[in-house]
């Protein structure tokens, strides 16, 4: 993540954004004496983690080379998702026939929506500020690159820094695909993308996985010609493969064209247009575009720490080595987030500070393998997950029963006019632990949570079939779920007991 992507264009937005987070007149406090707890990364893990442990009294130094609010906050969830919301509005404006609405065409003003997501994303940055953090938290914060000196030491700006623990939480950044001709031909990644002014009229997108496949639906519904192109057999392949094919049916209505299992081999620039080779079985085509998006591939930021100094285990490709309660190979110090966790998600980074809070200041043994982890891609419909999927349950050998309510049997999905989608819940054998449950719906990544809670609590199906939800809304078929749990119950034996018995009363 470099400063120049977050804050290009230089718009009044942009302006406030680098004030609030990156002030250029910033200095740096006075050093205390030893810190409880230094902070390397001030992006979701490392901010949560330093406002938490100055919480509790600790003594607490935060370092952040680059922008305050990491990934997330400049170049992630905040601007793509603002961009998603604009792409919704254009997709209803369009489809707004089917609800007895006539519309024309809406004209999407590309530079607005770009405006206005600079905007939003100013407006939260004061919550992340350097100044907030020290004038309101009581944390030390350092503006420059942190860097290990030994076991117990940190550097920065010119000053050391003495500490009893300390967090690695750099996160991670674009990787650079081997693929000839992408830095050449100006090619765009997440961290770049936010910083376009023109709508591109084709774009080519690389990589059909979360951020490949909501940039690409996105950009669809503001105009351009979007190519979806993916290595695998098929979009979102980590997927439920029948939650991807609904996400797919839904962009391809959208006009995405996606070339799935042929391979970018080369990118190059000819002029104005940008040429694509794509390769499969000895075939080869050429894809032309004005941009390219590569939405593939994260590398952990691993590199200028003096890593080797603190005598903490790292590789350029895993990120720093953890064990289960987030301790490296150094045990004054911990590592959390992007730099060192599989799941790269906001929440992840958040749920792991809070872990290492825990164990790095108070002597805990808390464990990452016991969090339930929830995550979403934000397309339309949206998919939704937490815990085992089938196909994984199925390779794995695990007796499982599978729980499917598809959204065309939900009356307010109806209604709607939204039931392309379905509700998955795995449970283990012949009762109702649910092991994990996808959900394909418009608001999936808010229905998701309550599988999330009734996990993370040990609450069946049978506890959620007792729980009442409100009518009419999409959430009903999580109940239903629980309600055709139930009906496995209802077994022959049972009712013809139930036969009998009311037989009986009626004399």
């Amino acid at each position: 993540m470099n400063a120049s992507d977050i804050f290009s264009p230089d718009t009044p937005a942009n302006q406030t954004l680098r004030k609030e987070l990156a002030p250029t007149d910033w200095v740096n406090p006075t050093p205390q004496s030893k810190y409880n707890l230094v902070v390397i990364g001030a992006g979701p893990a490392g901010l949560i983690a330093a406002a938490g442990a100055a919480g509790l009294g600790a003594k607490v130094a935060l370092i952040e080379k680059t922008a305050m609010g990491g990934d997330c906050l400049n170049v992630g969830c905040v601007p793509s998702k603002a961009l998603i919301r604009s792409a919704h509005a254009a997709h209803a404006a369009r489809t707004a026939g089917k609800f007895g609405v006539s519309t024309s065409e809406p004209v999407v003003d590309f530079s607005k929506v770009m405006n206005q997501m600079r905007e939003l994303r100013a407006r939260l940055a004061p919550v992340d500020s350097p100044d907030r953090y020290q004038n309101e938290l009581g944390v030390d914060v350092f503006l420059g690159a942190g860097k290990f000196t030994d076991r117990q030491t940190i550097e920065v700006g010119g000053v050391s820094l003495k500490f009893k623990k300390a967090l690695i939480a750099t996160g991670a950044r674009a990787v650079d695909l081997p693929i000839p001709g992408l830095k050449e031909a100006g090619v765009f990644t997440n961290e770049t993308l936010f910083s376009l002014t023109e709508l591109p009229k084709r774009l080519v997108v690389i990589g059909a996985g979360p951020i490949g496949c909501e940039m690409a639906q996105a950009f669809v519904r503001f105009g351009s010609a979007v190519t979806l192109i993916e290595a695998e057999c098929r979009i979102l392949p980590r997927e439920d493969e029948a939650a991807s094919t609904i996400v797919k049916q839904s962009m391809l209505a959208d006009g995405v064209e996606t070339i799935c299992e042929w391979k970018t081999i080369k990118v190059e620039k000819i002029g104005e247009i940008t040429h694509a080779h794509l390769e499969k079985d000895g075939k080869s085509r050429v894809i032309e575009c004005d941009k390219v998006l590569v939405g593939v591939g994260r590398a952990p930021n691993v590199q200028g720490l003096g890593l080797e100094n603190a005598e903490v285990d790292f590789d350029d490709r895993n990120g720093v080595t953890v064990d289960d309660t987030l301790r490296t190979t150094n045990p004054h110090v911990f590592a959390a987030g992007d730099v060192a966790m599989t799941l790269k998600f906001t929440h992840t980074a958040d749920a792991a500070a809070r872990i290492v809070i825990q164990n790095a200041l108070f002597k805990g043994r808390k464990k990452l393998s016991r969090l339930v982890v929830p995550w979403c891609t934000y397309t339309q419909p949206e998919i939704a997950h937490v815990g085992t999927y089938e196909h994984e349950a199925n390779i794995q050998n695990i007796p499982h029963d599978v729980y499917i309510q598809k959204l065309d049997h939900v009356d307010r999905a109806i209604l709607d006019r939204a039931d392309s989608g379905f509700v998955k819940v795995i449970t283990a054998k012949g009762c109702d632990k649910i092991l994990g449950a996808t959900i394909v719906a418009e608001n999936a990544g808010d229905l998701i949570s309550t599988y999330t809670l009734a996990i993370t609590n040990g609450i069946g199906l049978a506890g959620i079939a007792n729980t009442i939800f409100p009518y009419p809304t999409q959430a009903e078929a999580i109940k239903k779920t629980g309600d055709a749990y139930s009906r496995t119950k209802l077994t022959p034996f049972v009712n013809s007991l139930f036969e009998k018995w009311l037989r009986w009363q009626r004399g």
